[in-house]
């Protein structure tokens, strides 16, 4: 219940520090400036904001520091969903039970919307509040976003993905695809709390980092689970839209019984990234049991 509540506070302040950001451009392209109000606020769960926050907090991080690294992170995120759903990409006509943004607007405003978002992200990172120590850190906390969200990250991934779709590949490439489409950003996460944390060793931070790799693996593998198992009013979106689209999934490799065996393998290394760490650690256990449990 107290990580429910501290979602639910996260949230409250992401979304308003997101929707002010973008209300505060010039009125000079309004549909655009629409099309990245409604990706951005369109019931996004937040995941990647509070892990920012979970870790900050344990890391006793200021919050004008988690607050800035969050909301560049989910610009990143919410411009990546706008992409994915594209005619070209996933084709996809839902995301989060509501018309995805190309089928709200149309295609060309959706993809100005997402280079907009993503855009917008680097100059939140940039230029927003920070401490005195984050503010000597931009330039690093820029290169760990663009690195995740890349060629060596999400768009790598994506690419990997789309190209690899319809066609059979084993479970090694499938966990190094989801490690950059998926894992990258919620690494990132981590990798960015921990830079503006100026007393971090670095043997902790490499088993923060671990932890956070995991813990994004295992949030794929229970999206796959979901995709077989819960309702398109469920999950927000149509299910079983990877197997209509030939894509590999661990279920498809594994099994539905081997799917859940890997999520549960996950689940307990995510749990040891963290064993033995000298920090309170009760609120990232409580965010690996969530992430492995959740029903959308």
């Amino acid at each position: 219940m107290l990580l429910a509540s501290l979602h639910e506070q996260i949230k409250r302040r992401i979304n308003a520090g997101l929707e002010e950001a973008v209300n505060q451009l010039p009125d000079t392209a309004t549909s655009l400036k629409q099309a990245m109000l409604y990706s951005l606020t369109n019931g996004g769960k937040r995941m990647r904001p509070l892990l920012v926050h979970l870790t900050g907090n344990m890391l006793d991080i200021p919050e004008t520091d988690q607050r800035t690294i969050s909301m560049a992170i989910e610009c990143i995120h919410a411009y990546s969903l706008v992409h994915d759903d594209l005619p070209a990409m996933d084709d996809d006509d839902l995301r989060r039970g509501q018309p995805t943004c190309h089928i709200a607007f149309d295609e060309a405003t959706a993809i100005l919307a997402g280079d907009a978002l993503q855009t917008q992200a680097f100059s939140i990172l940039a230029e927003y509040p920070m401490s005195d120590f984050a503010n000597q850190q931009r330039a690093k906390l820029v290169a760990v976003l663009a690195r995740a969200a890349g060629y060596r990250g999400m768009c790598g991934g994506q690419a990997i993905d789309l190209a690899a779709t319809g066609d059979a590949i084993d479970v090694a490439s499938l966990k190094q695809l989801h490690q950059l489409k998926t894992g990258a950003l919620l690494t990132a996460c981590v990798e960015m709390v921990c830079l503006v944390s100026p007393d971090m060793s670095a043997n902790h931070q490499r088993a923060l980092c671990q932890f956070a790799q995991t813990i994004g693996l295992a949030f794929q593998v229970q999206d796959d689970i979901l995709d077989v198992t819960a309702s398109t009013e469920t999950l927000g979106k149509p299910s079983g839209s990877d197997v209509a689209q030939g894509k590999n999934t661990f279920p498809s490799l594994l099994g539905l019984d081997g799917a859940k065996q890997e999520l549960a393998k996950l689940h307990h290394e995510a749990l040891q990234a963290l064993h033995g760490l000298p920090y309170n650690t009760q609120y990232l256990i409580a965010f690996t049991d969530l992430m492995v449990s959740r029903n959308h």
